[in-house]
């Protein structure tokens, strides 16, 4: 996944430089690897990550069934690579369709073709649309594409955030609620390249601005975005670029549930999916884990193993609390 922690300090920039060199023998090859990847702030967090074992029951996480979203990652992660236009994503689509279809959702599709720096690309927004009885919306969402890298699979990079986002639909879409609840699946949230304004977040940019086409885009009362969130090694900082109070209730409700140990208080600067909103005035939070901590993001390490079950249901408990408390307000 592509996002930017901003540096403003040539020192830390020099002590990352030096850590990455640690990590590789041969300077060109490291950069090659790293080509689309951002710079960062900081390679070394303050609150060592939590280690996070299988076993939470669904009865415990509000309903929230954690072994199902984990099916979900491991059906995904063996269709293979799957970045935006790639047979695989193709597989992928269709399968989070046909689940979302047997969960009696309400889908529709947004095939629109990204002009990147490799090209035009052929991409696919999907949304699922849970009515509501009055005006307003909660949009939910997730990125399901991988990096293009040689055996890159993304179980937790794009695959445990939208494993979450099936099972919140398969919650979800039988509920009418206060307000209406949307599941965004985007496509192209990775850099083709290299990450920049020009160069990643596909998929929600294109849905940011047709929903601000529509009129859509005003009724949108929060929108809370998840990303590499099933770790069994994880700490969950506050992205500081969020709304701040959208994120002090997520984070509120984390530390009533338990979670105090994953939620962490302290914060970090994210780029991803929840920008083109934010640039729009959406209230918006990133529930991101500490990418840079768990050791294989961005890295053909990012496999199934490196992922749980229960933590899939924590965050899928936070998601599922935290809606009940937008539906609330």
């Amino acid at each position: 996944m592509n996002r930017m922690e901003r540096t403003k300090a040539g020192a830390i920039l020099g002590a990352i430089a030096f850590l990455f060199a640690g990590c590789k023998s041969n300077a060109d090859a490291e950069k090659k690897e790293n080509s689309t990847q951002p710079p960062f702030m900081s390679a070394v967090t303050a609150t060592p990550p939590q280690v996070v074992e299988d076993g939470l029951p669904a009865e415990k996480t509000g309903g929230f069934d954690g072994k199902a979203a984990y099916m979900h990652v491991a059906k995904m992660v063996a269709f293979g690579p799957r970045p935006s236009g790639s047979q695989a994503i193709a597989q992928t689509q269709d399968y989070i369709l046909s689940q979302l279809q047997s969960f009696g959702c309400s889908v529709e599709t947004d095939a629109f073709t990204a002009q990147t720096p490799a090209g035009p690309i052929g991409m696919k927004n999907i949304l699922v649309r849970i009515q509501g009885e009055q005006p307003g919306v909660i949009l939910l969402g997730t990125h399901y594409d991988t990096l293009k890298k040689d055996n890159f699979v993304g179980a937790d990079d794009g695959g445990s955030s939208t494993g979450l986002m099936l099972e919140m639909a398969r919650l979800l879409c039988p509920t009418h609620g206060k307000y209406a609840v949307w599941i965004a699946f985007f496509d192209g949230e990775e850099a083709v390249q290299t990450w920049s304004d020009t160069d990643g977040r596909n998929g929600s940019k294109e849905m940011a601005a047709k929903f601000a086409l529509s009129g859509d885009l005003k009724r949108i009362r929060a929108f809370l975005l998840a990303d590499i969130i099933g770790g069994k090694v994880m700490t969950i900082k506050r992205d500081s670029t969020s709304n701040q109070a959208l994120t002090n209730m997520v984070w509120g409700i984390a530390k009533k549930l338990g979670y105090g140990s994953v939620f962490v208080d302290e914060s970090f600067p994210v780029e991803d999916d929840h920008d083109p909103f934010m640039k729009r005035n959406v209230p918006s939070v990133d529930v991101i884990a500490d990418f840079m901590a768990n050791g294989y993001w961005h890295t053909p390490q990012d496999t199934l193993d490196k992922i749980g079950a229960k933590s899939l249901g924590i965050v899928g408990h936070v998601f599922v609390e935290s809606v009940k408390a937008l539906q609330a307000k």
